[in-house]
């Protein structure tokens, strides 16, 4: 275990999130960038004192669920985790929890989409990375929380915009039984970790719908190829569905595109220049 390095590893990761990046205030009174170490370790499940004495080089070599406790609290990429796991004199093993690192090329490629909405999910649903127009037509994904963010939760618990859900799509119900099934795929990937299983229990416990679909065991997942957003104030869109693995992350980048020469294309036309600024929709 090399204690110098792991803890100026701790500190130089810390320091680069920001509150908002794992959805905490911002505060006022922050003197350092970065997170403080009593919230790293409160994301990480440790105590404050712990943490801090991996952070002074001073606290005895991390177990295996300290080490998976920081790669979730400090978002590491999947070679930051090799690296702190080796670090601390400890090989590291398969991926705990789904990946939230998006690759920069990948945030290339929506900014270069500006006719299509395109979202990338991680392996729970979570949308962690999305391009202007997508903010557009579903929701302003920068204004919520990590927690609001994820569609699956979105998709059983709610909210609801008139009645439907998921931004008013027509196949609600079955984008809601697709995202279940890949779920239920995801958590027997990761079944040690607390996010995962800490969702799939809200979900059990708050859609009975959910807590249906999750009893079958299905887990099939089939993705929609077309579907029609209700948008509040351009009307109906319909878009062409496609889905592309990033393997190496455990991801999908989602992109939505209108036929060429259709209503739908003009609509999203609109919402590129509109964007997701506030505007008053006749009732």
């Amino acid at each position: 275990m090399d204690r110098q390095e792991l803890a100026a590893f701790l500190r130089s990761r810390r320091e680069r999130i920001t509150p908002a990046d794992v959805g905490l205030p911002a505060g006022t009174r922050r003197r350092t960038p970065g997170l403080r170490r009593e919230e790293v370790a409160q994301l990480a499940f440790i105590s404050t004192e712990y943490y801090t004495r991996l952070e002074q080089a001073r606290a005895p070599r991390p177990s295996r669920e300290v080490l998976t406790g920081l790669v979730r609290a400090l978002r590491l990429a999947d070679a930051e985790r090799v690296h702190l796991h080796h670090l601390a004199g400890a090989p590291p093993g398969p991926a705990a929890g789904p990946s939230r690192e998006v690759r920069q090329s990948i945030l290339d490629l929506l900014r270069r989409l500006p006719q299509a909405a395109a979202i990338v999910v991680s392996a729970t649903y979570e949308v962690i990375a999305w391009n202007d127009l997508a903010a557009a037509l579903m929701e302003d994904f920068s204004a919520l929380s990590r927690r609001d963010r994820n569609l699956v939760r979105r998709a059983f618990l709610g909210p609801r915009r008139e009645g439907r859900r998921l931004y008013g799509v027509t196949d609600g119900d079955e984008s809601a039984r697709t995202s279940a099934e890949t779920l239920r795929a995801a958590a027997a990937r990761y079944p040690d970790d607390p996010e995962v299983t800490g969702l799939v229990a809200e979900l059990r416990s708050g859609s009975e719908e959910f807590a249906r679909l999750w009893d079958s065991h299905d887990v099939s997942g089939r993705p929609a190829l077309c579907k029609t957003f209700h948008h509040p104030l351009v009307g109906p869109i319909t878009v062409n569905c496609d889905a592309l693995d990033i393997s190496d992350r455990d991801q999908r980048l989602v992109i939505y595109t209108a036929d060429p020469g259709s209503p739908s294309e003009e609509a999203l036309r609109l919402l590129s220049v509109v964007g997701t600024q506030r505007m008053e929709v006749p009732g």
